[in-house]
Protein backbone atom coordinates (compact mmCIF):
# COMPACT_ATOMS: atom_id res chain seq x y z
CA UNK A 1 0.00 0.00 0.00
CA UNK A 2 1.26 3.13 -0.97
CA UNK A 3 0.76 5.08 2.50
CA UNK A 4 2.49 8.57 1.12
CA UNK A 5 0.35 8.59 -1.94
CA UNK A 6 -2.38 8.60 0.49
CA UNK A 7 -1.04 11.03 2.85
CA UNK A 8 -0.49 13.56 0.02
CA UNK A 9 -4.14 12.93 -0.82
CA UNK A 10 -5.62 13.36 2.54
CA UNK A 11 -3.08 16.53 2.66
CA UNK A 12 -5.38 18.30 0.10
CA UNK A 13 -8.92 17.19 1.20
CA UNK A 14 -7.36 18.72 5.09
CA UNK A 15 -6.86 21.61 3.25
CA UNK A 16 -9.94 21.73 1.31
CA UNK A 17 -11.84 21.56 4.33
CA UNK A 18 -9.66 23.49 6.28
CA UNK A 19 -10.30 26.52 3.65
CA UNK A 20 -13.98 25.27 3.00
CA UNK A 21 -15.23 25.62 6.46
CA UNK A 22 -12.52 28.32 7.85
CA UNK A 23 -10.67 26.17 10.20
CA UNK A 24 -7.32 27.47 9.59
CA UNK A 25 -5.99 28.48 13.11
CA UNK A 26 -8.23 26.03 15.45
CA UNK A 27 -7.11 23.55 17.12
CA UNK A 28 -8.44 20.28 15.75
CA UNK A 29 -6.36 17.19 17.44
CA UNK A 30 -9.56 16.06 20.05
CA UNK A 31 -12.18 16.08 17.41
CA UNK A 32 -9.98 13.99 14.84
CA UNK A 33 -9.52 11.48 17.57
CA UNK A 34 -13.40 11.43 18.71
CA UNK A 35 -14.19 11.25 15.06
CA UNK A 36 -11.94 8.13 14.39
CA UNK A 37 -13.66 6.75 17.61
CA UNK A 38 -17.28 6.98 16.38
CA UNK A 39 -15.96 5.71 12.70
CA UNK A 40 -14.41 2.63 14.78
CA UNK A 41 -17.70 2.14 15.94
CA UNK A 42 -19.64 2.57 12.84
CA UNK A 43 -17.08 0.24 11.08
CA UNK A 44 -17.72 -2.29 14.66
CA UNK A 45 -21.39 -2.01 13.90
CA UNK A 46 -21.38 -2.67 10.06
CA UNK A 47 -19.44 -6.52 10.85
CA UNK A 48 -21.93 -7.38 13.93
CA UNK A 49 -18.98 -9.25 15.45
CA UNK A 50 -20.07 -8.08 19.27
CA UNK A 51 -23.80 -8.88 18.86
CA UNK A 52 -24.16 -12.05 19.92
CA UNK A 53 -27.45 -11.85 20.49
CA UNK A 54 -28.67 -11.15 16.93
CA UNK A 55 -28.18 -14.11 14.17
CA UNK A 56 -28.37 -11.47 11.81
CA UNK A 57 -24.95 -11.36 9.56
CA UNK A 58 -22.49 -8.50 8.57
CA UNK A 59 -22.93 -6.18 6.63
CA UNK A 60 -21.82 -6.17 2.72
CA UNK A 61 -17.99 -6.81 2.27
CA UNK A 62 -18.40 -3.50 0.19
CA UNK A 63 -20.43 -1.77 3.05
CA UNK A 64 -17.74 -3.04 5.91
CA UNK A 65 -15.00 -1.72 3.52
CA UNK A 66 -16.40 1.87 2.94
CA UNK A 67 -16.86 2.31 6.48
CA UNK A 68 -13.25 0.77 7.40
CA UNK A 69 -11.24 3.50 4.78
CA UNK A 70 -14.14 6.34 6.74
CA UNK A 71 -11.43 5.13 9.67
CA UNK A 72 -8.57 5.07 7.60
CA UNK A 73 -9.14 8.60 6.36
CA UNK A 74 -8.99 9.67 10.18
CA UNK A 75 -6.02 8.19 10.79
CA UNK A 76 -4.04 9.50 7.95
CA UNK A 77 -5.30 13.36 9.00
CA UNK A 78 -4.09 12.80 13.05
CA UNK A 79 -0.66 11.40 11.14
CA UNK A 80 -0.52 14.49 8.93
CA UNK A 81 -1.17 16.83 12.18
CA UNK A 82 1.24 15.00 14.53
CA UNK A 83 3.87 15.14 11.38
CA UNK A 84 3.92 11.07 11.38
CA UNK A 85 3.85 10.45 7.77
CA UNK A 86 6.72 9.48 7.12
CA UNK A 87 5.97 5.65 8.43
CA UNK A 88 5.38 2.08 6.69
CA UNK A 89 3.44 -0.91 7.15
CA UNK A 90 4.05 -4.20 6.47
CA UNK A 91 1.38 -6.50 8.39
CA UNK A 92 1.85 -10.61 7.30
CA UNK A 93 -0.86 -12.82 7.29
CA UNK A 94 1.10 -15.15 9.11
CA UNK A 95 0.01 -16.54 12.25
CA UNK A 96 -2.95 -14.20 13.03
CA UNK A 97 -5.36 -15.87 14.52
CA UNK A 98 -7.03 -12.78 16.97
CA UNK A 99 -10.74 -12.22 17.29
CA UNK A 100 -12.24 -9.36 15.63
CA UNK A 101 -13.80 -8.11 18.51
CA UNK A 102 -10.56 -8.22 20.63
CA UNK A 103 -9.16 -6.55 17.53
CA UNK A 104 -11.70 -3.43 17.84
CA UNK A 105 -11.01 -3.22 21.73
CA UNK A 106 -7.52 -3.06 21.08
CA UNK A 107 -7.77 0.05 19.03
CA UNK A 108 -10.01 1.98 21.58
CA UNK A 109 -6.65 0.92 23.70
CA UNK A 110 -4.56 2.37 21.12
CA UNK A 111 -6.28 5.57 20.91
CA UNK A 112 -5.91 6.07 24.56
CA UNK A 113 -2.42 5.41 25.04
CA UNK A 114 -2.10 7.80 22.07
CA UNK A 115 -4.23 10.78 23.82
CA UNK A 116 -2.14 10.51 26.64
CA UNK A 117 0.60 10.27 24.77
CA UNK A 118 0.78 11.33 20.97
CA UNK A 119 4.00 9.83 20.30
CA UNK A 120 4.97 8.39 17.16
CA UNK A 121 5.57 5.05 18.51
CA UNK A 122 1.69 5.17 20.18
CA UNK A 123 0.51 6.59 16.51
CA UNK A 124 2.41 3.26 14.51
CA UNK A 125 0.85 0.95 17.22
CA UNK A 126 -2.48 2.21 16.48
CA UNK A 127 -2.13 2.32 12.60
CA UNK A 128 -0.49 -0.79 12.71
CA UNK A 129 -3.54 -2.60 14.56
CA UNK A 130 -5.51 -0.57 12.15
CA UNK A 131 -4.20 -2.71 9.09
CA UNK A 132 -3.72 -6.02 11.04
CA UNK A 133 -7.78 -5.61 11.52
CA UNK A 134 -8.27 -5.31 7.68
CA UNK A 135 -5.92 -8.03 7.19
CA UNK A 136 -8.43 -9.91 9.49
CA UNK A 137 -11.47 -8.34 7.72
CA UNK A 138 -9.84 -9.94 4.76
CA UNK A 139 -9.10 -6.78 2.82
CA UNK A 140 -6.64 -6.62 0.40
CA UNK A 141 -3.76 -3.68 0.60
CA UNK A 142 -5.22 -3.25 -3.14
CA UNK A 143 -8.90 -3.10 -1.88
CA UNK A 144 -8.41 -0.41 0.63
CA UNK A 145 -6.23 1.94 -1.43
CA UNK A 146 -8.74 2.04 -4.49
CA UNK A 147 -11.53 2.24 -2.01
CA UNK A 148 -9.59 4.96 -0.06
CA UNK A 149 -8.89 6.30 -3.67
CA UNK A 150 -13.32 6.06 -4.21
CA UNK A 151 -14.50 7.77 -0.61
CA UNK A 152 -11.74 10.71 -0.91
CA UNK A 153 -13.17 12.05 -4.14
CA UNK A 154 -17.00 11.32 -2.62
CA UNK A 155 -15.54 13.35 0.44
CA UNK A 156 -13.60 16.27 -1.84
CA UNK A 157 -17.25 16.35 -3.51
CA UNK A 158 -19.13 16.55 -0.45
CA UNK A 159 -17.40 19.95 0.53
CA UNK A 160 -18.49 21.66 -2.80
CA UNK A 161 -21.55 21.05 -2.18
CA UNK A 162 -21.99 21.56 1.64
CA UNK A 163 -22.43 18.72 3.32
Amino acid sequence: MNLQNLFVMQEKLDNHIMEEHNLYGKTLFSEKLLALQVEIAELANETRCFKFWSNKGPSSKETILEEYVDCLHFILTIGLEKNYTDTTFTISKEGIDVDITEQFLNLYIDINDFIICSSKDHYETLFEDFLLLGNSLSFSEKEIENAYYRKNTINHNRQVIGY
